[in-house]
């Protein structure tokens, strides 16, 4: 049995960790106000941008060429992986990590084996996880998320996007969690590049218009395709900051009820190792008084 310097030892210990969890809780249901609120402010501007392409796109009586919409076959491939910078979020990055793994090993198998996978971390604890790995990452925009903001995201996405018209990267997928609320966050691994295109029916499905472009459709193409991929990833960081900031107090969370149990289950064996060493010192004094009357 410990004694009960020890047991003393390990309650002020855990009553430290019970404070820090309880302040970091309260530090990330802070961040996570914001955070939630940026995203809510994005997702309808992402949605409808997303939708102007796709309508400019479908009614546009020709084909405009773009070099962000070439298919070409799949030698070398990028990946985007959307982590945190810091730890103790439960489960968040490893899900993320474990996802893309698993991305790679179902569609990108034979390009792994040549070693033409690489990947483009957003987030410190990816990058680390992946260089682990022996994977080739690309660790200029590790920290993002030391001051988030769309400049700094924007400059990332020109960065893919050139790399990919360059031909330097046959395909560019995007993993990322999405905010779902507090406790649950959705793992996506989408296509980022090249642009996926409408296919036929779906197309022929829709109300035939005719659209006037002012100015030319090229131009307007031109425009919304680069932007819509901007803020198509700047929604995956802000999705990913939201998910992070409400792992991060769940994690605290359930990291302050164990440590209020642990100190329940403390607080016992103090109390029963001073009532043991109580009783011992009695039965001394008393077999010492016995011993004196013989």
């Amino acid at each position: 049995m410990a004694s009960l310097k020890e047991v003393r030892s390990r309650i002020v210990s855990v009553n430290s960790t019970q404070q820090i969890t309880k302040a970091m809780k309260m530090v990330a249901a802070a961040k996570l106000r914001r955070a939630q609120d940026g995203i809510l402010q994005m997702r309808p501007y992402a949605q409808k941008l997303g939708d102007m392409l796709s309508t400019v796109s479908s009614g546009a009586e020709t084909s405009v060429d773009s070099p962000l919409k070439t298919v070409r076959a799949i030698e070398k491939v990028l990946i985007v992986v959307v982590t945190s910078d810091r730890g103790l979020c439960g489960a968040f990055n490893t899900n993320i990590i474990k996802a893309t793994l698993a991305l790679i090993e179902q569609k990108y198998a034979v390009q792994a084996r040549k070693g033409n996978v690489e990947i483009f971390a957003i987030g410190k604890k990816g990058a680390e996880a992946f260089v682990r790995r022996g994977f080739v990452v690309n660790l200029g925009y590790t920290d993002i998320f030391t001051r988030l903001s769309f400049v700094a995201v924007k400059q990332a996405a020109e960065e893919i996007m050139r790399e990919f018209s360059d031909g330097r990267y046959d395909a560019v997928d995007l993993v990322y969690n999405e905010f779902k609320n507090v406790a649950t966050q959705i793992i996506h691994a989408d296509q980022y590049l090249p642009i996926p295109t409408e296919n036929k029916s779906s197309r022929k499905k829709k109300t035939e218009v005719n659209y006037i472009f002012e100015p030319t459709e090229e131009e307007i193409l031109a425009e919304l395709i680069p932007k819509s991929l901007k803020i198509q990833l700047y929604r995956a960081v802000l999705e990913s900051n939201a998910s992070e900031q409400g792992a991060r107090m769940t994690a605290m969370e359930k990291a302050t009820e164990n440590a209020q149990e642990l100190l329940k289950e403390l607080r016992l064996i103090y109390n029963r190792t001073r009532q043991a060493a109580i009783t011992k010192e009695i039965l001394e004094i008393v077999g010492g008084a016995e011993a004196l009357k013989n």
